[in-house]
């Protein structure tokens, strides 16, 4: 028998390492530059065409290699940060696996022209797919001028499936304004298509956040700065008035390096329990100084994630240099006058108006006990939005008793179509039994000829409602989004979801890569009834949005989150992706409680459709817990 086992060529190897170490052009932007940076340079300036795909260029005024180490810089394990495995624990740069050039080189067509400090000629270099067409003298700046051209040229595959130009261009912005964050004190500049989207000068962290993100965030965050014996932690955190709900600019560095660390992050979101609602976010900019021995770099090949040392004692560091900022800054927690036990805030009876000598109209106090039943919503659409006081609802006169009588027939009317609706989806219907006289759904209980649904919240995220052959168990912003979303793209198909001039304009500031995106999809988003303009410094005026439930602005920020994930450039592909967005951001939230009101109409409009089992996206809506399944649980 012969031998099966042998030795992969170098070319193969190489674009096996480039499936982990390239994974987009953002991932050749974010080696290229942190070499660049290891090398010294002051001045860095990136040059992209085509999102990455045609060329990917990487200019700066680094050290410079001679003409042995610029060849033997594309050989794989080859590198000059470090010697021995010792190495490892007093790391001070990006890099360090002599990986990531060899990679570039086997999936694409690299052009290098590089010369050292004081040398009278450099190099040029030219790489295709691993093989070395030609090196020869050349005369250049001192620094590295590096050309990656067609990426993923010789892998049909790997190029197929990159996203679209607006999403990977999207990807290279978000890598650079984290390369350009972490390394204030060098000068940026990005070109995409002969269009200059950055110039960063050289300055402080705080000018650096400042440039990138807007000048809005000059007053927005305080500063952050303790040093211990285990860690220096310095940046900035957000006042809690400017929390987001979208588009949180959340960053955590060590020694330089971006990291992500779920542990630290959710440290810091500690320090803003009780200050910020709990679905808003706070932006932080947190810069730690350790003991390079105390962490571990070297666990995956983007060193992104970072282990540490002393985690515990760092969060409990954290915590304290957080909340002390926080504290200086007079960032209190305020008062909640919805909590049970909110402080009881005293007011003016009529006898002590009168006594004063004011004239007051006290037949309505909003302060005054209620007991009245809150009004019933009439629409059904919104769930959850909350009621008015009962006498306010004494205001609307004599007609509230026919109103009430109208909502009621109308509410009977539209469960009755749902339930009729149910009985016919064959995704619904659980069993074989014949329906009885009178029994149409998988619903049980009936009350004078109504069909009522009984349901119940639980956690403030399921609905649970018996049915013939158990329980159903009904995800809330799920059904949401699947009843939004059939709205929307029916609206959206028969042209019929036209703009509406907002009374007040809102503005939105995006992050650079969230501007990039809608700049390309303006015509998308203008046909699905929005009316926006650029007003400049990656800020667009809402001036008016298709007629829904929710904020024009959440609703866009949803829109552009999409489309960067998003693939197909389809008109149609973008639509029902657009109409997702707006149904997620419209569609109620896990934890809002819901009436049963509100859950009865939700449950009929989700059943009025043809297949209400799942969300557009595939995520299940609807789950059985059947009769013998409940029976087994008390066997």
């Amino acid at each position: 028998m012969s031998d099966i086992i042998r030795l992969l060529p170098d070319s193969v190897a190489n674009q096996i390492a480039a499936g982990e170490v390239i994974q987009r052009p953002a991932s050749v932007v974010k080696e290229l530059v942190e070499n660049a940076v290891d090398a010294g340079a002051k001045s860095i300036e990136i040059i992209i065409k085509d999102a990455g795909r045609t060329l990917i260029q990487v200019v700066d005024d680094g050290s410079g290699m001679s003409d042995t180490d610029a060849r033997l810089a594309f050989e794989r394990h080859a590198t000059s940060k470090i010697a021995a495995a010792a190495d490892l624990f007093s790391l001070h740069t990006m890099g360090f696996r002599g990986e990531a050039l060899a990679s570039i080189a086997a999936v694409s067509r690299v052009d290098l022209r590089t010369m050292l400090h004081g040398a009278t000629v450099g190099t040029r270099l030219i790489i295709n797919g691993s093989q070395v067409e030609s090196q020869e003298p050349e005369t250049c700046s001192p620094g590295s001028n590096l050309m990656v051209k067609n990426l993923f040229f010789n892998v049909p595959a790997r190029r197929k499936f990159l996203k679209k130009d607006s999403v990977e261009l999207a990807n290279i912005m978000r890598e650079f304004e984290r390369l350009a964050l972490v390394n204030p004190s060098v000068e940026f500049t990005l070109v995409h298509n002969d269009s200059v989207l950055h110039k960063l000068m050289r300055g402080s962290f705080k000018q650096r956040i400042v440039d990138l993100f807007g000048k809005s965030l000059d007053k927005q965050i305080i500063p952050v700065e303790t040093s211990t014996s285990i860690v220096s932690v310095s940046g900035f955190v957000s006042l809690p008035q400017f929390a987001r709900r979208r588009n949180a600019l959340q960053y955590l560095m060590v020694n330089g390096r971006n990291m992500r660390h779920p542990y630290f992050h959710k440290a810091i979101m500690h320090c803003y329990e009780n200050l910020i609602p709990a679905d808003e976010q706070p932006n932080y900019f947190l810069d730690f100084k350790v003991d390079p021995a105390s962490i571990d770099v070297n666990i995956h090949p983007t060193k992104n994630e970072i282990k540490f040392e002393d985690e515990p004692a760092i969060w409990q560091i954290l915590v304290a240099a957080v909340k002390e900022s926080l504290g200086r800054f007079n960032a209190a927690e305020a008062i909640d006058f919805d909590r049970v036990d909110a402080p009881e805030i005293p007011f003016f009876s009529p006898d002590t108006n009168a006594a004063h000598g004011l004239d007051i109209d006290t037949t309505y106090n909003p302060f005054a006990q209620q007991t009245d039943e809150a009004e019933p919503r009439q629409a059904g659409r919104s769930y959850g939005a909350g009621s008015r006081p009962g006498n306010a609802l004494r205001a609307v006169g004599s007609d509230w008793e026919r109103l009430y009588e109208e909502f009621n027939s109308e509410r009977s009317e539209s469960i009755s179509e749902g339930v009729r609706a149910s009985s016919l989806n064959a995704d619904i219907v659980v069993d074989n039994e014949e329906p009885t006289s009178g029994q149409e759904s998988i619903f049980d209980a009936t009350t004078e000829g109504v069909t009522a649904y009984n349901c119940i919240q639980a956690k403030g995220r399921y609905i649970l409602s018996p049915s013939k052959s158990g329980v159903m168990v009904i995800d809330q912003h799920r059904a949401h989004v699947k009843v939004l979303y059939e709205r929307y793209i029916n609206m959206v198909s028969s042209g019929r979801l036209e703009s509406q001039r907002l009374l007040f304009p809102e503005i939105v500031t995006l992050s650079a890569s969230q501007n990039a995106v809608l700049e390309l999809i303006v015509p998308v988003v203008t046909g699905l009834g929005f009316d926006i303009s650029y007003l400049g410094d990656f800020t667009w005026s809402v001036n008016g949005a298709p007629s829904m439930e929710n904020s024009p602005v959440d609703t866009l920020l949803k829109i552009v989150e999409e489309e960067t994930e998003g693939g197909d450039t389809a008109e149609v592909a973008m639509q029902r992706r657009a109409a997702l967005a707006m149904a997620r951001a419209g569609a109620v939230k896990y934890g809002q409680p819901l009436t049963p009101d509100e859950m009865e109409r939700l449950i009929s409009d989700l059943f009025k459709l043809s297949a209400p089992n799942f969300t557009p996206d595939g995520q299940l809506v609807v789950s059985l817990i059947s009769t013998e399944e409940l029976a087994k649980m008390f066997s």
